[in-house]
């Protein structure tokens, strides 16, 4: 039976309890250990147990909130900001005396049996034990808002600290900016007045007392990641930057692990017992990613330079993969990428020759970024659309394929390997299908996984325009240009590159190129034969004709210009012809006057001079034989060719100083050059460089005229047609067949407008009509 207990002793039990118990005397007055237990059990019994330790926490808020709280924020109440770091150890220094003040009763109560039986959850805040809900209350207390003279102070301590531990730790690696060396680097002083040392001491101290008040991470956590931030940042800046031939990944790796974390380290786990270890290991995992998407982040502003400088540059691209399989940055890249393309690299300024060669370097760096293709798809479309608006695209690919030199487009088409199209594989050809991995999300889905893998460089350019046609059509152009403006008879290199290209495009596309091929060997062959008949006739001709006797069916349409040869030089081709029936037989020959090279002498009263030109370089220059001055309208009456043409010819022999024009049109010779200055001699483009074939619009020109009898037969029935009726009608009669010219809306108006300025056509109200007098 339970002794009866007055209301005398449960004061007096009380009294005892809130004595010992006070956080104000807590150390200052140490009771009997029996009396106060006893104390307890007369509240236990009297069923009060569960006051103790209600009244002791209540007393513990209000101490926090009305004395110690107000008591530590003004501690920071200074003006001079670089005094800070020194009262953020003062204040400190003052909340750990008032928790260790505490910390006696606290373990007191949480030693004591009889009390944790009656203890409500409720009353420690759901926590462990009391000594949990202290930190507790000292977070919601006084931590709850942190005003941001305190958050200087923290960032300017540890900042502090994590330069002198910097310093301290690497002898190599110091900032960027060289100071006197009489300074220390650590903390800015001269040597003799150092404080090193001391501000270590100071940051162990705070960050173990702010480990025993358990609220380390509370205080630091913030200005700590920050600081760390901002010197992962500088470090990767200062360090990888702009040299893209040295992989850094790992390098990077290790100085995180030594240098950042060596000093998160010193900052949770020296010395300290409350601060879980196990908190570096969660650092460590969110700095690494940090780090992986810093440096993704200075490679991404800078990939356009990359990739320009592939292949030097591969060590950039490998990491920069490395830290894409690490973050979520594909999509920030395909953005800036595309951006930087269409800012730096597509627009008039740039050569088309750079921009295929940007657009080269980005499929092979890509293709090592994003093996699988997606990043390439995505980010090379616009360069694709804008390299299908140039005229010369086409052009300057073929040149690049079968150019002398080292050129990525060579060396490829060297690999021997067949044109792939754009949807030439299917997915059904899972050879490792144990291996497969589906593409990735911003994959477009009408575009097959093997065919992104499988397409070569030069496949990928011939996919702009979708046909292969166009480029061997092209190459057939450049082809016939190469052999008519060299005049030469050596075509081995040229019949290793049509080997090559039939790998690529197939034989029967190339049929008129092996024919070109076959007439110069052809044309060598019959100049060697007239040469012996030459020979055996032991007749010298005044100028010897080696000719280059072309299929015409086969080539390319020539440029065409008019011109009489002299009659010296029209004796030589005709005597030529008349050598050329006599061993074909039924064949002749017409000449393209034009075309051609003439070897000359040029014999002056002070020097004789050599050149290689053109025969209507020629015709011009052999009519200052029979007199010293002609008119433009004079040489133009007697070469039958146009002033505009003939001027521009006559430029050439100004260059060369042997023609000046006295007057307006009047050139004369110049026999003698009397001391002329160099600077004298105009100077103009060579013509020489002039294609021998006609150019593309001129083509295109042609082969639209086969329209223009059946437009005026449309006209000349209904009147008048708007250009879609036109169009339609024209597809419905006069493009049936393989073998039909093509012609799109835009261009049949391109046409139709020409007519119009040549006034073969009447425009109006939308539609078009034939003038009265062609309908008559």
């Amino acid at each position: 039976m339970a002794a009866k207990i007055n209301n005398e002793d449960v004061s007096k039990a009380w009294l005892i309890i809130t004595e010992v118990l006070s956080p104000a005397h807590a150390n200052q007055r140490k009771q009997n250990e029996t009396e106060f237990q006893n104390s307890v059990d007369v509240m236990i019994q009297d069923g009060l147990g569960y006051m103790i330790e209600e009244w002791f926490v209540e007393c513990l808020q209000q101490d926090l909130r009305r004395n110690v709280a107000p008591t530590f924020w003004k501690i920071f109440e200074v003006e001079d900001s670089e005094l800070l770091p020194k009262q953020l150890g003062k204040a400190v220094n003052y909340l750990h005396e008032i928790t260790m003040g505490y910390m006696p009763c606290i373990d007191r109560l949480n030693s004591m049996a009889v009390i944790l039986e009656n203890r409500k959850s409720s009353t420690v805040f759901n926590k462990k034990n009391l000594s949990e809900a202290y930190i507790l209350l000292i977070k919601s207390i006084i931590f709850f808002i942190m005003p941001a003279q305190f958050c200087k102070a923290v960032e300017l301590f540890y900042s502090q600290a994590f330069k002198v531990f910097h310093h301290s730790t690497s002898e190599d690696e110091e900032e960027e900016d060289e100071e006197d060396e009489d300074e220390c680097k650590g903390c800015d002083k001269e040597q003799e007045e150092c404080v090193c040392k001391d501000i270590l001491d100071n940051f162990h101290t705070i960050n173990r007392q702010l480990d025993d008040i358990g609220i380390l991470e509370r205080v630091s956590g913030m200005a700590v990641t920050s600081i760390v931030h901002d010197r992962i940042k500088h470090h990767i800046e200062n360090t990888c930057k702009g040299n893209f031939e040295t992989s850094y990944l790992k390098n990077l790796e290790e100085w995180l692990d030594s240098k950042v974390l060596g000093w998160l380290t010193l900052v949770y786990s020296g010395n300290c017992r409350n601060t879980n270890a196990d908190c570096i290991e969660g650092f460590k995992g969110r700095l690494l990613h940090f780090m992986y998407e810093t440096f993704a982040k200075t490679h991404i502003d800078q990939l356009f330079n990359i990739i320009i400088e592939f292949p030097e540059s591969e060590p950039a691209i490998l990491d920069l993969k490395v830290c894409l399989e690490k973050t979520d940055l594909r999509g920030t890249l395909v953005t800036s990428l595309k951006t930087a393309l269409e800012t730096r690299l597509l627009h008039p300024g740039v050569n088309t020759s750079d921009i295929l060669t940007a657009y080269i370097a980005a499929i092979r760096a890509l293709r090592i970024l994003d093996p699988v293709g997606v990043i390439l798809e995505l980010v090379c479309d616009p360069v694709r659309r804008y390299l299908r608006s140039r005229d010369d695209t086409v052009r300057q690919i073929v040149c690049n394929l079968t150019d002398d030199g080292s050129n990525e487009l060579l060396d490829e088409l060297q690999k021997g390997q067949p044109l792939l199209d754009d949807g030439c594989s299917s997915d059904d050809e899972l050879d490792d299908w144990e291996n497969w991995m589906p593409d990735p999300v911003d994959a477009d889905p009408r575009t097959t996984s093997k065919s992104r893998r499988a397409s070569d460089i030069i496949s990928m350019l011939v996919n702009i325009y979708g046909s292969k046609e166009l480029f061997v059509q092209e190459y057939r152009t450049l082809l016939a240009d190469r052999i008519l403006t060299q005049f030469n008879y050596e075509i081995v290199k040229e019949i290793r590159y049509l080997e090559l290209l039939k790998l690529r495009f197939g034989e029967s596309q190339l049929h008129y190129c092996e024919v070109m091929l076959k007439d110069v060997a052809d044309s060598k062959r019959l100049n060697s034969r007239v040469m012996d008949e030459r020979l055996k006739a032991a007749k010298r001709e005044e100028i010897e004709v080696n000719a280059m006797v072309l299929s015409a069916q086969f080539w390319p349409a020539f440029r065409e210009e008019k011109i009489k040869l002299p009659e010296v030089m029209q004796k030589s081709l005709e005597e030529y012809t008349k050598k050329f029936e006599a061993l074909k037989g039924n064949r002749t020959l017409n000449w393209k006057p034009h075309l051609g090279l003439v070897n000359i002498d040029v014999e002056l009263k002070d020097r004789t001079l050599n050149f290689n030109v053109s025969p209507v370089h020629a015709a011009i220059i052999i009519q200052f034989q029979s007199q010293e001055t002609w008119t433009v309208e004079e040489l133009s009456n007697v070469l039958q060719m146009p002033a505009t043409a003939l001027r521009r010819k006559i430029a050439y022999w100004q260059t060369q100083g042997l023609l000046r024009e006295e007057a307006t049109d009047k050139f004369v010779l110049v026999e003698e050059h009397k001391g002329r200055a160099m600077h004298d001699i105009i100077v103009t483009d060579d013509d020489e460089a002039e294609s021998a074939m006609a150019s593309a619009q001129t083509q295109r020109e042609e082969e639209l005229q086969v329209f223009w009898s059946y437009i005026v037969g449309m006209l000349t029935n209904l009147e008048s047609l708007t250009i879609d009726r036109i169009h339609s009608m024209l597809r419905m009669f006069a493009m049936q067949g393989p073998s039909a010219v093509e012609c799109s809306v835009p261009e049949l108006k391109r046409f139709l407008d020409s007519k119009v300025r040549d006034q073969k056509l009447l425009f109006s109200g939308g539609v078009y009509r034939l003038p009265k007098s062609d309908m008559m």
